[in-house]
């Protein structure tokens, strides 16, 4: 008993970054970036209806960034291991199944010209829509870290 329990604090102790939370629904998550004020891990949400600006929106802080000051655009997955569920369950299978986060990385300048970027975890479903909006108003297409995270968009 022993032996299994410190086998899954092990586990846990390693694979915990991957478990991290996650978005869910219409939630974005600011990952990081050069967004002054603005923590990493920051809940909130995207909103694209604006013709002028792509704007975060969370009771944490606000930022927005101009269609035309994008100067790259680029979308990624990464799988994680099911660990909280694992734990929780008590089930060694959740461990084989993966979860995918969906990544989109934003290069911009500044209104003094700089460069600036932001990673954003987007929700599954999401992907696809930002995208296209992203592509259009911008007039940058989107870099896929992969051929999987490609597929995932375009199907």
């Amino acid at each position: 008993m022993r032996k299994s329990m410190a086998l899954v604090l092990i586990l846990a102790f390693l694979w915990l970054p991957c478990a991290a939370a996650s978005v869910s629904g219409k939630e974005t998550m600011y990952v990081g970036g050069t967004i002054a004020g603005l923590s990493e891990g920051t809940i909130g949400s995207l909103d694209s209806t604006s013709e002028k600006a792509l704007k975060f929106n969370s009771p944490k802080g606000n930022f927005e960034i101009p269609y035309e000051n994008i100067t790259s655009l680029e979308y990624g997955q990464k799988a994680g291991r099911r660990l909280a569920v694992t734990i929780l369950t008590g089930s060694w299978v959740y461990l084989l199944s993966k979860k995918r986060k969906h990544f989109l990385t934003i290069g911009f300048t500044d209104a003094n010209e700089k460069p600036q970027g932001v990673v954003l975890e987007i929700p599954k479903g999401t992907a696809k829509s930002f995208i296209t909006i992203l592509e259009v108003r911008s007039g940058k297409k989107v870099e896929y870290e992969s051929e999987e995270a490609k597929k995932h968009v375009h199907g």
